[in-house]
């Protein structure tokens, strides 16, 4: 009895299993995976005529696009933001804290909103071949070259302008913590600042530019607005018209099946190089003391300057310029009711996303807390990949869910009851809140994890060993101070919902309008002056998470100098 009894008194508490926290995770998760099965399922069951249209007439051309974008994208997009990051990090010159947070402006402007902007920047009767004529003497198009937006090329570099940020962000947070330590022990040996940032920072880094390239090819990929105006025929504008103009729902699957093999390789690349960010990771107390910058003399401080106000210029200056000329001219724009409705149409969305969003990102969270097995982590890692999924994707996916679900509960209500329910969430608004919040939701959690990871590490076990519930604990003790984390997320999620747009085009109902479908339906119809008021407001509304971040940036920058 008494071996029995000291055996029971070592036995280690069993944590409670939260059997609640655990399903409703999995729910989520199931959620976010459905889209991907019913694309599957749709794809894999039809008749198969069309694929062999699609693989010679559609998939070559569409694949060999999407790729040259990509690339082009990258390139242009890793060039920007590493330099753009080195700069500021490494150098002084005139307004070089205005110009650190400035570029992270573009970030404000939608990839559609910019090509609309650029197709009227640079059109023949735009300001910019206007000047040109001018100064020239020029009479018409055949009397001089002017190089043509409406190519691969032309798409790459208006998704570059406004994509880059991506690249500036990630880079530029590893240069500060970098410039501590291993780049001091290069400079004592004699090493020059270029030298350092190519054969030490450089490599070091690797690991945050893949991961913000990563961020902008899935943009990318998720971009229909921009290449459609172009003319450029990626795959997810390919997704769009075999549907549409074929009636195609199978072949636009089959399609989306082959994005997703390209989202699929991003993330394992992505993920491959993120293992290997433990060799850069430096302590807080490396972080402490700055590297004195080095002093740019002469014409070149201010040609320095010149050169990193010029990416402000060309992601945020044109776009904030053509729509604000636009504007301008058109004042009772601001006042029509179209305008009116798409704006509260777009609120009530995005704040019903924010909350809802938020909601499940704390939930995910807790079920990591408190649950803390591999299982439930890789399930909670399982729910957050809906941020990699394109819209297009997501949106095509979730309308045959929703269509099945709608179908089998009105054939229910037939059946039993004998009425029909009709269609209760396809084609309504709240299929257009479920997938933001299906593609944000890694947003959220994000955000709120990286402030959760800022509290001391025993915090909720001190408030749990002074009797408090678990839920009490977070209620009480975790909610408060998470409070900061938790708006930001909310912040974000309501941002990138007013900017959405692939989603919105396919999942909303007859009639409904947001900023974003209302700026693409006078775009399409080639009077995107029509919708300058309603682009305007998006950029100004999206602006607010990029002050965020760029007075994030600013106080991190100026705690560590």
């Amino acid at each position: 009895m008494n071996s029995i009894g000291s055996r029971k008194a070592v036995d280690p508490v069993r944590p409670p299993r939260h059997p609640l926290l655990r399903s409703a995770a999995l729910l989520v998760s199931a959620i976010v995976l459905l889209p991907i099965i019913a694309l599957a399922f749709v794809a894999l069951s039809g008749s198969g005529e069309d694929w062999p249209h699609l693989v010679q007439n559609v998939l070559p051309g569409s694949i060999r696009s999407t790729l040259l974008l990509m690339s082009l994208v990258a390139v242009m997009t890793a060039v920007v933001g590493v330099a753009s990051a080195w700069a500021v990090v490494a150098y002084d010159f005139p307004f070089r804290k205005t110009l650190s947070w400035m570029l992270v402006l573009p970030f404000a402007v939608p990839p559609y909103l910019a090509a609309y902007a650029y197709g009227e920047f640079l059109h023949f009767h735009g300001p910019l071949q206007g000047m040109v004529r001018a100064l020239f003497g020029f009479q018409t198009i055949r009397d001089y070259w002017f190089p043509d937006i409406r190519t691969t090329q032309g798409t790459a570099f208006v998704l570059a302008a406004v994509l880059y940020p991506y690249v500036y962000m990630t880079t530029r947070v590893v240069f500060l913590m970098q410039g501590r330590n291993i780049a001091d022990v290069a400079r004592t040996l004699g090493a020059s600042p270029r030298r350092v940032f190519w054969r030490v920072l450089l490599p070091v880094a690797r690991p945050a530019i893949v991961a913000g390239l990563a961020l902008v090819l899935m943009e990318t990929i998720n971009d229909v607005g921009a290449a459609e105006y172009f003319g450029v025929r990626t795959l997810t504008v390919a997704v769009y018209t075999t549907w549409l103009n074929r009636n195609s729902l199978e072949g636009g699957a089959q399609i989306a099946l082959i994005m997703l093999l390209l989202v699929f390789v991003l993330l394992v690349a992505e993920q491959w190089v993120r293992r290997r960010q433990r060799y850069h990771a430096g302590r807080s107390t490396q972080m402490k003391v700055h590297p004195p910058r080095v002093r740019i003399v002469g014409f070149k401080r201010w040609a320095m300057s010149l050169t990193l106000l010029l990416p402000v210029l060309c992601g945020f200056g044109v776009p904030l310029l053509i729509f604000g000329q636009y504007a301008s001219r058109r004042m009772d724009q601001f006042f029509a009711p179209a305008l009116g409705k798409a704006l509260f149409n777009s609120l009530t969305t995005a704040t019903l996303t924010a909350l809802l969003t938020v909601t499940v990102a704390l939930l995910l969270l807790n079920v990591v807390r408190l649950c803390r097995g591999r299982g439930m982590i890789a399930v909670v890692r399982l729910a957050s990949i809906g941020y990699a999924l394109p819209g297009g994707i997501l949106g095509l996916g979730l309308l045959f869910s929703l269509a099945r679900f709608d179908n089998t509960i009105d054939a229910f209500f037939r059946a039993n009851f004998g009425f029909s329910t009709g269609l209760l969430l396809t084609g309504s608004a709240a299929a257009v809140v479920l997938a933001c919040t299906i593609r944000f939701v890694a947003l959220a959690e994000g955000s709120i994890r990286s402030g959760m990871e800022k509290l001391p590490a025993g915090l909720d076990d001190a408030a749990r060993s002074l009797g408090r519930t678990p839920v009490r604990s977070a209620l009480s003790v975790l909610l408060p101070l998470l409070r900061p984390a938790i708006l930001t997320a909310a912040v974000l999620v309501f941002v990138d919902t007013v900017k959405e747009l692939s989603a919105t085009i396919l999942l909303r109902p007859f009639g409904f309008n947001t900023l974003a479908t209302h700026v693409y339906e006078n775009a399409s119809r080639g009077v995107p002056q029509d919708g300058a008021a309603a682009a305007l407001t998006i950029i100004l509304t999206a602006m607010v998470p990029v002050l965020l971040l760029s007075g994030a940036l600013m106080r991190d920058a100026d705690a560590h100098l």
